[in-house]
């Protein structure tokens, strides 16, 4: 029982984290760029387990009680996106090849892609839906021994899953060389930014939290 909790908990951690979103995203720039690679993959990592495992503790119920917290997270989320995008968009037109020279220091603090990274793990309100409320919702339905083992196996892959990303990037980084590698690849970004922006104003429509 405990080894099915924990394949369980692997296969839908797994199902849900590797869509490619805004978050995705984030780390497969900052791998080919190699800018602040373990620290980005780190923060990730702690973020989705540390949301899974309070969700299998009965937080995810608690966030249900709370509407507005999810509309200011939303809102929040929403702004961040579109300034994000924005920049990535203003890069496409002007262009510069991500740096991807080995002996270069990162292009930016240690400082910086903490916040960022916090800010595209904890502004998603998706991140809570996938994390605290569906894993966690699920989670709750097992025994609390073997909820560990199904939140283990969802946490180990998110871990898995953000490294790989991150440090597997790098193969992707000859093609980030040119100006156009790096033009597509701010496009991809910047079309993902406002895509997941407009998917939380149209959620926000719907429920009238304007």
């Amino acid at each position: 029982m405990s080894i099915a909790a924990f394949a369980n908990g692997a296969l839908l951690g797994g199902a849900l984290i590797i869509a490619i979103g805004a978050q995705n995203l984030f780390v497969l720039r900052q791998g080919i760029a190699r800018d602040q690679v373990f620290i980005v993959c780190l923060i990730c990592s702690l973020i989705d387990g540390t949301l899974i495992a309070a969700g299998a503790l009965g937080l995810g119920t608690l966030i249900a009680t709370l509407p507005w917290l999810v509309t200011l997270a939303s809102w929040g989320g929403v702004a961040f996106l579109l300034i994000f995008g924005g920049m990535a968009l203003f890069r496409v037109f002007v262009p510069k090849p991500v740096d991807t020279s080995v002996d270069e220091p990162p292009t930016s603090s240690v400082k910086k892609a903490i916040m960022l990274t916090l800010a595209f793990g904890l502004l998603n309100p998706h991140v809570y839906l996938d994390t605290v409320i569906l894993l966690g919702g699920i989670a709750s339905a097992y025994a609390f021994d073997l909820r560990l083992f199904f939140v283990a196996g969802a946490v180990l892959v998110s871990f898995a899953w953000f490294f790989f990303l991150g440090y597997g990037a790098r193969l992707m980084a000859p093609l980030m060389k040119h100006p156009a590698g790096a033009r597509f690849l701010d496009l991809l970004v910047a079309v993902m930014m406002f895509a997941v922006a407009a998917s939380l104003v149209h959620d926000q429509m719907i429920k009238g939290a304007f």
